[in-house]
């Protein structure tokens, strides 16, 4: 058999399996993860595979079929920074719901991978803006997607970086607040897909403290407010721009405190009660009806 058939064929199993893994089903997404190539934005194999047994272990060759499984695949493992788990991806994009001829914003785009799976979804009607913050991983990308009129790359600081107005705000980082260019950018109905972080999941804790370090929020846009809610625990890099001592302090308190379950609105209105806050910064809180 061709070895591009065979990959294809390869594909459409990996894609069936990672929507299978995230317990989701969304035909579309499958279609998607099926279409895009990994090997197009991991750079030359054999490839380093960070195993939970053992760290980083190599390929045995540079197969592309090694990389369509739930693994996470290294894309600077001297800094540990890697293509992200396929399963988790979907179970966001699924939650983020990109349209055809929506445009979505991409921050923390890495090579690419995951953001021309939100330019398959989108369509030739639509647009992805990727912004990556770090300069080797933002070339690296912006070359990958070459190929995808529907995608530019921005390399910066995507907590700064103007876009226009978004549909989809697709965050890939750990947060300790929302940047209000993101609130901003929200288009009317809207979604940001939003992982907030506490340090605690970068310092080697017990399981239970890496699961209680990390919560993605899905943030919908109506009119001049925002309904909220919490769709996964998360732990993922640390968003450059995104974080600061003070946030990062009353992020780990109310991880302590429990409760994000029940969040179910964002207010950019520092009057409100406390009793009703899950999480307060500064001019906004993550509250309780």
């Amino acid at each position: 058999m061709d070895p591009q058939a065979e990959l294809r064929i390869v594909r459409r199993a990996y894609a069936k399996q990672i929507l299978a893994a995230a317990n989701i089903v969304d035909p579309r997404l499958t279609a998607a993860f099926a279409a895009i190539p990994r090997e197009d934005f991991v750079g030359p194999g054999p490839w380093m595979m960070l195993r939970w047994w053992s760290d980083y272990v190599p390929t045995p060759d540079a197969d592309p079929i090694y990389l369509y499984t739930n693994d996470l695949v290294a894309l600077l493992p001297e800094r540990r920074l890697n293509n992200g788990q396929p399963s988790l991806h979907a179970y966001l994009m699924h939650q983020a719901a990109p349209a055809s001829g929506e445009h979505v914003v991409h921050i923390g785009t890495g090579t690419g991978y995951y953001t021309a799976i939100l330019a398959h979804l989108v369509g030739p009607s639509g647009r992805v803006t990727g912004i990556e913050y770090d300069a080797e991983l933002a070339a690296r990308a912006k070359a990958n997607l070459a190929p995808y009129p529907n995608v530019e790359i921005i390399a910066g600081d995507g907590t700064l970086i103007a876009f226009d107005s978004a549909d989809v705000i697709y965050v890939n980082a750990g947060c300790t607040r929302p940047a209000a260019r993101w609130l901003d950018g929200l288009a009317d109905g809207g979604r940001l897909i939003l992982p907030l972080t506490s340090d605690e999941g970068f310092k080697g804790g017990a399981p239970e403290q890496v699961a209680r370090s990390g919560a993605v929020f899905r943030v919908r846009r109506e009119a001049a407010g925002y309904q909220a809610a919490w769709i996964s625990p998360v732990t993922i890099i640390p968003c450059d721009g995104g974080r600061d001592e003070a946030s990062e302090k009353a992020l780990a308190e109310a991880f302590a405190r429990g409760g994000w379950q029940k969040v179910t609105r964002l207010y950019r209105d520092a009057e409100l009660p406390d009793e009703r806050c899950w999480l307060r910064g500064d001019g906004w809180c993550l509250a309780y009806d």
